[in-house]
Protein backbone atom coordinates (compact mmCIF):
# COMPACT_ATOMS: atom_id res chain seq x y z
CA UNK A 1 0.00 0.00 0.00
CA UNK A 2 1.42 3.39 -0.99
CA UNK A 3 1.75 6.37 1.33
CA UNK A 4 -1.15 8.17 -0.33
CA UNK A 5 -3.38 5.09 0.11
CA UNK A 6 -2.43 4.89 3.80
CA UNK A 7 -3.21 8.56 4.19
CA UNK A 8 -6.63 7.97 2.61
CA UNK A 9 -7.32 5.01 4.91
CA UNK A 10 -6.38 6.94 8.02
CA UNK A 11 -8.42 9.96 6.94
CA UNK A 12 -11.43 7.66 6.42
CA UNK A 13 -11.11 6.41 10.01
CA UNK A 14 -11.01 9.98 11.35
CA UNK A 15 -13.77 11.30 9.07
CA UNK A 16 -17.19 12.58 10.02
CA UNK A 17 -20.31 11.57 8.02
CA UNK A 18 -19.90 14.53 5.65
CA UNK A 19 -16.73 12.97 4.26
CA UNK A 20 -14.32 15.64 5.66
CA UNK A 21 -11.79 15.04 8.45
CA UNK A 22 -13.24 15.41 11.92
CA UNK A 23 -12.18 18.40 13.99
CA UNK A 24 -9.23 17.80 16.25
CA UNK A 25 -11.44 17.69 19.33
CA UNK A 26 -13.54 14.89 17.84
CA UNK A 27 -10.56 12.67 17.08
CA UNK A 28 -9.66 12.01 20.73
CA UNK A 29 -10.67 8.67 22.21
CA UNK A 30 -12.23 9.21 25.66
CA UNK A 31 -10.08 7.88 28.46
CA UNK A 32 -12.84 5.63 29.76
CA UNK A 33 -13.27 3.90 26.39
CA UNK A 34 -9.71 4.01 25.07
CA UNK A 35 -8.69 0.44 24.23
CA UNK A 36 -5.54 -0.88 25.77
CA UNK A 37 -3.02 -2.58 23.55
CA UNK A 38 -3.09 -6.35 23.80
CA UNK A 39 0.19 -8.33 23.82
CA UNK A 40 -0.71 -9.69 20.38
CA UNK A 41 -1.20 -6.18 19.06
CA UNK A 42 2.12 -5.08 20.57
CA UNK A 43 3.92 -8.00 18.98
CA UNK A 44 2.30 -7.28 15.61
CA UNK A 45 3.23 -3.60 15.73
CA UNK A 46 6.77 -4.32 16.84
CA UNK A 47 7.26 -6.41 13.72
CA UNK A 48 5.89 -3.75 11.40
CA UNK A 49 7.62 -0.85 9.68
CA UNK A 50 7.79 2.64 11.22
CA UNK A 51 4.75 3.91 9.29
CA UNK A 52 2.63 0.90 10.34
CA UNK A 53 3.72 1.38 13.98
CA UNK A 54 2.82 5.09 13.79
CA UNK A 55 -0.63 4.34 12.38
CA UNK A 56 -1.20 1.64 15.02
CA UNK A 57 -0.22 4.12 17.74
CA UNK A 58 -2.93 6.50 16.48
CA UNK A 59 -5.48 3.71 17.02
CA UNK A 60 -4.05 2.46 20.39
CA UNK A 61 -2.95 5.51 22.37
CA UNK A 62 -1.51 3.46 25.29
CA UNK A 63 1.05 1.82 23.02
CA UNK A 64 4.54 3.27 23.46
CA UNK A 65 6.08 4.18 20.14
CA UNK A 66 8.88 6.67 19.74
CA UNK A 67 7.47 9.91 18.23
CA UNK A 68 9.30 12.20 15.85
CA UNK A 69 7.20 15.17 17.00
CA UNK A 70 7.90 17.60 19.78
CA UNK A 71 6.59 16.35 23.19
CA UNK A 72 3.80 18.92 23.21
CA UNK A 73 2.56 17.65 19.84
CA UNK A 74 3.06 13.94 20.23
CA UNK A 75 -0.02 13.31 22.32
CA UNK A 76 -2.25 15.79 20.48
CA UNK A 77 -1.97 14.89 16.81
CA UNK A 78 -2.57 11.51 15.13
CA UNK A 79 0.50 9.96 13.55
CA UNK A 80 -1.06 10.39 10.14
CA UNK A 81 -0.77 14.16 10.62
CA UNK A 82 2.91 13.64 11.39
CA UNK A 83 3.32 11.96 8.00
CA UNK A 84 1.51 14.80 6.27
CA UNK A 85 3.71 17.29 8.14
CA UNK A 86 6.79 15.37 7.03
CA UNK A 87 5.71 15.69 3.39
CA UNK A 88 4.90 19.38 3.85
CA UNK A 89 8.27 20.10 5.45
CA UNK A 90 10.15 18.20 2.75
CA UNK A 91 8.22 20.02 0.00
CA UNK A 92 8.84 23.41 1.58
CA UNK A 93 12.55 22.72 2.05
CA UNK A 94 12.86 21.53 -1.57
CA UNK A 95 11.21 24.67 -2.98
CA UNK A 96 13.36 26.89 -0.75
CA UNK A 97 16.56 25.23 -1.96
CA UNK A 98 15.78 24.89 -5.65
CA UNK A 99 13.62 27.98 -6.23
CA UNK A 100 13.64 29.08 -9.88
CA UNK A 101 15.65 26.02 -10.95
CA UNK A 102 12.40 24.03 -10.92
CA UNK A 103 11.25 26.10 -13.93
CA UNK A 104 14.63 26.49 -15.61
CA UNK A 105 14.01 26.12 -19.38
CA UNK A 106 17.65 25.17 -19.92
CA UNK A 107 17.18 21.91 -17.98
CA UNK A 108 15.77 18.88 -19.76
CA UNK A 109 13.10 16.82 -18.01
CA UNK A 110 15.63 14.06 -17.24
CA UNK A 111 18.12 16.55 -15.77
CA UNK A 112 15.41 18.20 -13.67
CA UNK A 113 14.17 14.85 -12.35
CA UNK A 114 17.69 13.75 -11.44
CA UNK A 115 18.37 17.06 -9.67
CA UNK A 116 15.11 16.94 -7.70
CA UNK A 117 15.61 13.28 -6.80
CA UNK A 118 19.08 13.87 -5.33
CA UNK A 119 17.91 16.97 -3.45
CA UNK A 120 14.91 15.13 -2.02
CA UNK A 121 17.12 12.32 -0.75
CA UNK A 122 19.20 14.89 1.15
CA UNK A 123 16.06 16.52 2.56
CA UNK A 124 14.69 13.18 3.80
CA UNK A 125 18.09 12.31 5.31
CA UNK A 126 18.08 15.56 7.29
CA UNK A 127 14.61 14.81 8.70
CA UNK A 128 16.08 11.70 10.41
CA UNK A 129 12.74 9.90 10.37
CA UNK A 130 13.04 6.09 10.65
CA UNK A 131 11.70 4.67 7.37
CA UNK A 132 12.06 1.31 5.69
CA UNK A 133 13.68 1.18 2.27
CA UNK A 134 10.32 0.79 0.49
CA UNK A 135 8.69 3.56 2.53
CA UNK A 136 11.55 5.91 1.78
CA UNK A 137 11.35 5.18 -1.94
CA UNK A 138 7.58 5.76 -2.00
CA UNK A 139 7.94 8.99 -0.05
CA UNK A 140 10.60 10.32 -2.41
CA UNK A 141 8.55 9.27 -5.47
CA UNK A 142 5.42 11.05 -4.20
CA UNK A 143 7.39 14.17 -3.31
CA UNK A 144 9.03 14.14 -6.73
CA UNK A 145 5.60 13.87 -8.41
CA UNK A 146 4.51 16.92 -6.42
CA UNK A 147 7.64 18.87 -7.37
CA UNK A 148 8.10 17.99 -11.06
CA UNK A 149 5.13 15.85 -12.10
CA UNK A 150 1.40 15.90 -11.65
CA UNK A 151 1.13 15.08 -7.96
CA UNK A 152 -1.94 12.99 -7.01
CA UNK A 153 -2.93 12.75 -10.68
CA UNK A 154 0.22 10.90 -11.70
CA UNK A 155 -1.10 7.41 -10.99
CA UNK A 156 -4.31 8.26 -12.88
CA UNK A 157 -2.29 9.46 -15.86
CA UNK A 158 -0.25 6.24 -15.75
CA UNK A 159 -3.39 4.05 -15.75
CA UNK A 160 -4.12 3.10 -19.40
CA UNK A 161 -7.75 2.22 -18.62
CA UNK A 162 -8.56 5.83 -17.65
CA UNK A 163 -9.50 8.01 -20.64
CA UNK A 164 -10.43 11.28 -18.91
CA UNK A 165 -9.64 12.97 -15.59
CA UNK A 166 -11.90 15.70 -14.16
CA UNK A 167 -10.79 17.70 -11.12
CA UNK A 168 -13.56 19.76 -9.48
CA UNK A 169 -11.56 21.48 -6.77
CA UNK A 170 -8.90 19.88 -4.55
CA UNK A 171 -11.22 17.30 -2.93
CA UNK A 172 -13.24 16.02 -5.91
CA UNK A 173 -11.52 14.04 -8.67
CA UNK A 174 -13.54 12.00 -11.18
CA UNK A 175 -12.32 9.66 -13.91
CA UNK A 176 -13.82 8.06 -16.99
CA UNK A 177 -13.23 4.34 -17.44
CA UNK A 178 -14.97 2.23 -20.10
CA UNK A 179 -17.17 5.22 -20.91
CA UNK A 180 -18.47 5.53 -17.33
CA UNK A 181 -17.76 8.27 -14.77
CA UNK A 182 -16.62 7.28 -11.26
CA UNK A 183 -15.17 9.21 -8.35
CA UNK A 184 -11.49 8.59 -7.63
CA UNK A 185 -9.85 8.39 -4.21
CA UNK A 186 -7.16 10.83 -5.41
CA UNK A 187 -7.27 14.33 -3.94
CA UNK A 188 -5.05 17.35 -3.46
CA UNK A 189 -3.78 18.52 -0.09
CA UNK A 190 -4.92 22.07 -0.80
CA UNK A 191 -6.05 24.52 -3.45
CA UNK A 192 -2.46 25.81 -3.59
CA UNK A 193 -1.14 22.36 -4.58
CA UNK A 194 -3.76 22.08 -7.33
CA UNK A 195 -2.89 25.55 -8.63
CA UNK A 196 0.80 24.63 -8.64
CA UNK A 197 0.13 21.55 -10.79
CA UNK A 198 -2.02 23.57 -13.23
CA UNK A 199 0.61 26.30 -13.57
CA UNK A 200 3.32 23.70 -14.20
CA UNK A 201 1.30 22.09 -17.00
CA UNK A 202 0.44 25.31 -18.83
CA UNK A 203 3.89 26.90 -18.45
CA UNK A 204 5.51 23.95 -20.24
CA UNK A 205 3.63 24.80 -23.45
CA UNK A 206 4.15 28.56 -23.22
CA UNK A 207 0.70 29.37 -21.86
CA UNK A 208 -0.20 31.24 -18.68
CA UNK A 209 -3.04 31.21 -16.19
CA UNK A 210 -3.75 33.87 -13.57
CA UNK A 211 -6.54 36.18 -12.40
CA UNK A 212 -6.31 38.23 -15.60
CA UNK A 213 -6.47 35.10 -17.78
CA UNK A 214 -8.30 32.52 -15.62
CA UNK A 215 -8.94 29.85 -18.25
CA UNK A 216 -6.58 28.11 -20.64
CA UNK A 217 -6.29 25.25 -23.15
CA UNK A 218 -3.01 23.36 -23.05
CA UNK A 219 -1.58 19.88 -23.59
CA UNK A 220 0.65 17.34 -21.90
CA UNK A 221 3.87 16.03 -23.41
CA UNK A 222 2.04 13.02 -24.89
CA UNK A 223 -0.53 15.28 -26.60
CA UNK A 224 -3.31 14.78 -24.04
CA UNK A 225 -5.73 17.72 -24.03
CA UNK A 226 -5.87 19.94 -20.93
CA UNK A 227 -8.40 22.59 -19.95
CA UNK A 228 -8.07 24.58 -16.72
CA UNK A 229 -10.29 27.18 -15.06
CA UNK A 230 -9.32 28.92 -11.82
CA UNK A 231 -11.13 31.28 -9.44
CA UNK A 232 -12.87 33.67 -9.68
CA UNK A 233 -14.48 31.88 -12.66
CA UNK A 234 -14.35 28.48 -10.90
CA UNK A 235 -16.38 29.17 -7.77
CA UNK A 236 -15.75 25.92 -5.85
CA UNK A 237 -12.02 25.68 -6.54
CA UNK A 238 -9.80 25.31 -9.59
CA UNK A 239 -11.14 22.97 -12.28
CA UNK A 240 -8.84 20.80 -14.39
CA UNK A 241 -9.94 18.48 -17.22
CA UNK A 242 -7.48 16.14 -18.95
CA UNK A 243 -8.51 14.07 -21.95
CA UNK A 244 -5.85 11.41 -22.25
CA UNK A 245 -4.52 10.24 -25.58
CA UNK A 246 -3.02 6.81 -26.04
CA UNK A 247 0.78 6.75 -26.04
CA UNK A 248 0.44 4.31 -28.95
CA UNK A 249 -1.99 6.03 -31.38
CA UNK A 250 -5.02 3.98 -32.36
CA UNK A 251 -4.94 2.54 -35.85
CA UNK A 252 -7.83 1.56 -38.09
CA UNK A 253 -7.62 -2.07 -36.91
CA UNK A 254 -8.13 -0.87 -33.31
CA UNK A 255 -11.29 1.06 -34.23
CA UNK A 256 -12.64 -1.94 -36.11
CA UNK A 257 -11.90 -4.09 -33.06
CA UNK A 258 -13.72 -1.63 -30.77
CA UNK A 259 -16.75 -1.69 -33.07
CA UNK A 260 -16.39 2.01 -33.92
CA UNK A 261 -15.98 1.18 -37.61
CA UNK A 262 -16.96 -1.83 -39.68
CA UNK A 263 -14.33 -3.32 -42.05
CA UNK A 264 -16.44 -2.23 -45.05
CA UNK A 265 -16.69 1.33 -43.77
CA UNK A 266 -12.94 1.43 -43.13
CA UNK A 267 -12.26 0.31 -46.68
CA UNK A 268 -14.55 3.01 -48.09
CA UNK A 269 -12.99 5.78 -45.96
CA UNK A 270 -9.49 4.64 -46.97
CA UNK A 271 -10.49 5.00 -50.61
CA UNK A 272 -12.04 8.42 -49.94
CA UNK A 273 -8.81 9.76 -48.41
CA UNK A 274 -6.71 8.25 -51.18
CA UNK A 275 -9.00 9.86 -53.80
CA UNK A 276 -8.52 13.27 -52.12
CA UNK A 277 -12.13 13.79 -51.12
CA UNK A 278 -12.76 16.55 -48.58
CA UNK A 279 -14.00 14.97 -45.36
CA UNK A 280 -15.66 16.52 -42.30
CA UNK A 281 -15.78 14.44 -39.09
CA UNK A 282 -18.88 15.45 -37.13
CA UNK A 283 -19.84 14.56 -33.58
CA UNK A 284 -20.57 15.76 -30.08
CA UNK A 285 -18.10 16.36 -27.28
CA UNK A 286 -16.11 13.27 -26.33
CA UNK A 287 -17.25 11.14 -29.26
CA UNK A 288 -13.71 10.51 -30.57
CA UNK A 289 -13.49 12.99 -33.44
CA UNK A 290 -9.76 13.64 -32.98
CA UNK A 291 -9.04 9.91 -32.73
CA UNK A 292 -10.90 9.24 -35.99
CA UNK A 293 -9.17 12.22 -37.63
CA UNK A 294 -5.84 10.63 -36.68
CA UNK A 295 -6.88 7.35 -38.28
CA UNK A 296 -8.10 9.04 -41.46
CA UNK A 297 -4.87 11.04 -41.74
CA UNK A 298 -2.91 7.77 -41.57
CA UNK A 299 -4.38 6.93 -44.99
CA UNK A 300 -2.69 9.97 -46.60
CA UNK A 301 0.14 8.81 -48.90
CA UNK A 302 3.70 9.41 -47.72
CA UNK A 303 4.53 11.67 -50.67
CA UNK A 304 2.00 14.36 -49.71
CA UNK A 305 2.96 17.54 -47.84
CA UNK A 306 0.59 17.90 -44.86
CA UNK A 307 -0.07 21.08 -42.85
CA UNK A 308 -1.94 20.58 -39.56
CA UNK A 309 -3.59 23.51 -37.76
CA UNK A 310 -4.81 23.22 -34.15
CA UNK A 311 -5.53 25.26 -31.03
CA UNK A 312 -3.34 22.90 -29.00
CA UNK A 313 -1.31 20.25 -30.87
CA UNK A 314 -3.10 16.91 -30.43
CA UNK A 315 -2.89 15.09 -33.75
CA UNK A 316 -0.33 12.31 -33.92
CA UNK A 317 0.38 11.96 -37.63
CA UNK A 318 2.82 9.22 -38.59
CA UNK A 319 3.91 10.66 -41.94
CA UNK A 320 7.34 12.24 -42.32
CA UNK A 321 6.46 15.40 -44.30
CA UNK A 322 4.22 17.20 -41.78
CA UNK A 323 4.17 20.88 -40.76
CA UNK A 324 2.40 21.36 -37.42
CA UNK A 325 0.98 24.80 -36.65
CA UNK A 326 -0.52 25.87 -33.31
CA UNK A 327 -2.54 28.99 -32.53
CA UNK A 328 -1.33 31.47 -29.92
CA UNK A 329 -3.44 33.33 -27.34
CA UNK A 330 -2.87 37.03 -26.62
CA UNK A 331 -0.12 38.00 -24.19
CA UNK A 332 -0.61 39.76 -20.87
CA UNK A 333 -1.04 43.07 -22.75
CA UNK A 334 -3.77 41.61 -24.97
CA UNK A 335 -1.54 41.55 -28.06
CA UNK A 336 0.16 38.96 -30.21
CA UNK A 337 -2.80 36.62 -30.75
CA UNK A 338 -2.55 34.27 -33.75
CA UNK A 339 -5.91 32.64 -34.48
CA UNK A 340 -6.81 29.46 -36.33
CA UNK A 341 -8.10 31.67 -39.15
CA UNK A 342 -4.71 33.37 -39.47
CA UNK A 343 -3.01 29.98 -39.67
CA UNK A 344 -5.45 28.64 -42.28
CA UNK A 345 -4.79 31.69 -44.47
CA UNK A 346 -1.04 31.34 -44.00
CA UNK A 347 -1.10 27.62 -44.77
CA UNK A 348 -2.28 28.37 -48.32
CA UNK A 349 1.13 29.96 -48.95
CA UNK A 350 3.00 26.90 -47.71
CA UNK A 351 2.34 24.71 -50.78
CA UNK A 352 0.26 22.09 -48.90
CA UNK A 353 -1.07 18.93 -50.54
CA UNK A 354 -3.40 18.38 -47.59
CA UNK A 355 -4.67 20.77 -44.92
CA UNK A 356 -5.84 19.18 -41.67
CA UNK A 357 -7.66 21.50 -39.26
CA UNK A 358 -8.16 19.99 -35.80
CA UNK A 359 -11.55 21.68 -35.44
CA UNK A 360 -13.41 24.56 -37.06
CA UNK A 361 -15.37 26.60 -34.54
CA UNK A 362 -15.42 30.12 -35.98
CA UNK A 363 -14.74 32.26 -39.03
CA UNK A 364 -11.88 30.00 -40.13
CA UNK A 365 -14.53 27.68 -41.59
CA UNK A 366 -14.96 30.12 -44.49
CA UNK A 367 -11.23 30.05 -45.23
CA UNK A 368 -11.27 26.26 -44.93
CA UNK A 369 -14.11 25.95 -47.45
CA UNK A 370 -12.34 28.32 -49.84
CA UNK A 371 -9.18 26.23 -49.56
CA UNK A 372 -11.17 23.07 -50.38
CA UNK A 373 -12.63 24.84 -53.42
CA UNK A 374 -9.32 26.20 -54.74
CA UNK A 375 -7.21 23.14 -55.39
CA UNK A 376 -6.49 21.84 -51.90
CA UNK A 377 -8.47 18.64 -52.24
CA UNK A 378 -8.19 15.94 -49.61
CA UNK A 379 -8.53 18.32 -46.67
CA UNK A 380 -9.80 17.02 -43.32
CA UNK A 381 -11.43 18.72 -40.36
CA UNK A 382 -13.89 18.19 -37.49
CA UNK A 383 -16.99 20.06 -36.36
CA UNK A 384 -19.35 19.77 -33.39
CA UNK A 385 -22.76 18.54 -34.59
CA UNK A 386 -25.23 15.75 -33.77
CA UNK A 387 -26.04 14.60 -37.32
CA UNK A 388 -24.82 15.13 -40.89
CA UNK A 389 -27.70 17.55 -41.51
CA UNK A 390 -26.80 19.46 -38.34
CA UNK A 391 -23.18 19.56 -39.52
CA UNK A 392 -24.25 21.42 -42.66
CA UNK A 393 -26.28 23.90 -40.60
CA UNK A 394 -23.37 24.33 -38.19
CA UNK A 395 -20.96 25.11 -41.04
CA UNK A 396 -23.41 27.73 -42.32
CA UNK A 397 -23.46 29.39 -38.89
CA UNK A 398 -19.66 29.30 -38.59
CA UNK A 399 -19.23 30.92 -42.01
CA UNK A 400 -21.54 33.75 -40.92
CA UNK A 401 -19.20 34.27 -37.92
CA UNK A 402 -16.48 35.29 -40.37
CA UNK A 403 -18.18 38.69 -40.59
CA UNK A 404 -18.75 38.54 -44.33
CA UNK A 405 -22.17 39.69 -45.49
CA UNK A 406 -22.82 36.65 -47.70
CA UNK A 407 -26.28 35.45 -48.80
CA UNK A 408 -27.27 32.09 -47.35
CA UNK A 409 -27.53 30.47 -50.78
CA UNK A 410 -23.93 31.43 -51.60
CA UNK A 411 -22.76 29.88 -48.32
CA UNK A 412 -24.68 26.68 -49.01
CA UNK A 413 -23.26 26.46 -52.52
CA UNK A 414 -19.75 26.84 -51.06
CA UNK A 415 -20.42 23.99 -48.61
CA UNK A 416 -22.02 21.73 -51.22
CA UNK A 417 -19.11 22.30 -53.60
CA UNK A 418 -16.35 21.94 -50.99
CA UNK A 419 -17.42 19.06 -48.73
CA UNK A 420 -17.64 15.57 -50.22
CA UNK A 421 -18.18 13.30 -47.20
CA UNK A 422 -19.47 13.72 -43.63
CA UNK A 423 -18.56 11.03 -41.09
CA UNK A 424 -20.88 11.15 -38.07
CA UNK A 425 -19.66 9.91 -34.67
CA UNK A 426 -22.02 9.27 -31.75
CA UNK A 427 -21.41 8.32 -28.15
CA UNK A 428 -24.13 5.79 -27.37
CA UNK A 429 -25.73 5.39 -23.96
CA UNK A 430 -23.70 2.22 -23.29
CA UNK A 431 -20.55 4.39 -23.31
CA UNK A 432 -19.24 3.17 -26.68
CA UNK A 433 -18.31 5.51 -29.52
CA UNK A 434 -19.59 4.47 -32.93
CA UNK A 435 -19.65 5.87 -36.45
CA UNK A 436 -23.39 6.12 -37.01
CA UNK A 437 -23.38 7.53 -40.55
CA UNK A 438 -21.16 8.03 -43.57
CA UNK A 439 -22.96 10.56 -45.74
CA UNK A 440 -22.24 11.95 -49.20
CA UNK A 441 -22.85 15.64 -49.92
CA UNK A 442 -24.34 15.45 -53.41
CA UNK A 443 -25.05 19.10 -54.25
CA UNK A 444 -27.91 21.58 -54.21
CA UNK A 445 -31.60 21.17 -54.97
CA UNK A 446 -33.22 24.58 -54.84
CA UNK A 447 -32.21 26.10 -51.50
CA UNK A 448 -31.32 22.76 -49.87
CA UNK A 449 -28.01 20.89 -49.67
CA UNK A 450 -28.78 17.28 -50.62
CA UNK A 451 -27.30 14.42 -48.62
CA UNK A 452 -27.24 10.68 -49.26
CA UNK A 453 -26.28 8.09 -46.63
CA UNK A 454 -23.85 5.35 -47.66
CA UNK A 455 -23.74 3.75 -44.17
CA UNK A 456 -26.08 3.97 -41.19
CA UNK A 457 -25.90 2.41 -37.74
CA UNK A 458 -28.40 -0.39 -37.22
CA UNK A 459 -30.16 0.43 -33.95
CA UNK A 460 -32.77 -2.30 -34.62
CA UNK A 461 -30.31 -5.02 -33.52
CA UNK A 462 -31.08 -4.16 -29.88
CA UNK A 463 -28.81 -4.54 -26.85
CA UNK A 464 -27.26 -7.47 -24.98
CA UNK A 465 -27.71 -8.40 -21.31
CA UNK A 466 -25.11 -5.83 -20.23
CA UNK A 467 -26.83 -3.00 -22.13
CA UNK A 468 -24.27 -2.86 -24.97
CA UNK A 469 -25.64 -2.15 -28.45
CA UNK A 470 -25.44 -5.18 -30.73
CA UNK A 471 -25.83 -3.18 -33.93
CA UNK A 472 -23.12 -2.07 -36.32
CA UNK A 473 -22.86 0.33 -39.27
CA UNK A 474 -24.41 -1.29 -42.33
CA UNK A 475 -24.53 -0.12 -45.96
CA UNK A 476 -27.74 1.45 -47.23
CA UNK A 477 -27.30 -0.19 -50.61
CA UNK A 478 -26.99 3.18 -52.40
CA UNK A 479 -23.71 3.59 -54.25
CA UNK A 480 -22.32 7.14 -53.70
CA UNK A 481 -21.60 9.28 -56.74
CA UNK A 482 -18.03 9.87 -55.61
CA UNK A 483 -17.19 6.24 -56.47
CA UNK A 484 -16.96 7.42 -60.09
CA UNK A 485 -13.86 9.31 -58.99
CA UNK A 486 -12.41 6.06 -57.66
CA UNK A 487 -12.75 4.56 -61.12
CA UNK A 488 -11.05 7.55 -62.75
CA UNK A 489 -8.08 7.28 -60.35
CA UNK A 490 -7.84 3.50 -60.57
CA UNK A 491 -8.87 2.95 -56.93
CA UNK A 492 -10.74 -0.30 -56.46
CA UNK A 493 -12.99 -1.31 -53.58
CA UNK A 494 -14.48 -4.72 -53.00
CA UNK A 495 -18.14 -5.35 -53.93
CA UNK A 496 -18.98 -6.25 -50.30
CA UNK A 497 -18.59 -2.57 -49.27
CA UNK A 498 -22.07 -1.77 -50.71
CA UNK A 499 -23.85 -4.90 -49.60
CA UNK A 500 -27.36 -5.65 -48.37
CA UNK A 501 -29.47 -2.50 -48.02
CA UNK A 502 -30.54 -1.43 -44.54
CA UNK A 503 -34.25 -1.95 -43.88
CA UNK A 504 -34.90 1.49 -42.41
CA UNK A 505 -33.73 4.13 -44.89
CA UNK A 506 -33.34 7.57 -43.34
CA UNK A 507 -35.92 10.00 -44.59
CA UNK A 508 -34.57 13.06 -46.36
Amino acid sequence: MSLSERLDAARAQNAVPGGRPAPEGNRQVPAATAPSASPAAVTQVEGAGPLERSMAQSRTPNLKVKSTLAPAQAGALPAIDALAQLKDRANTTLFERMGARLNDPNLTQDQLHALVHSELNRVVDEEKVPLTKDERRRLVDELQNDATGHGPLQRLLDDPTITEIMVNGPDNVYVEQAGKLTRSSAHFASEEQLRRIIERIVSRVGRRIDESSPLVDARLADGSRVNAVIPPLAFSGSSLTIRKFSKDPFKVADLVGFGTLSPEMAELLHACVEAKLNIIVSGGTGTGKTTLLNVLSSFIPEGDRIVTIEDAVELQLQQEHVVRLESRPPNIEGKGEISIRDLVRNSLRMRPDRIVVGEVRGGESLDMLQAMNTGHDGSLSTVHANSPRDAIARLETLVLMAGMDLPLRAIREQIASAVDVIVQLTRLRDGTRRVTAVTEVQGMEGQTVTLQDAFLFDYAAGVDASGRFLGKPVPTGVRPRFTDRFTELGITISPRVFGVPITTQRAR
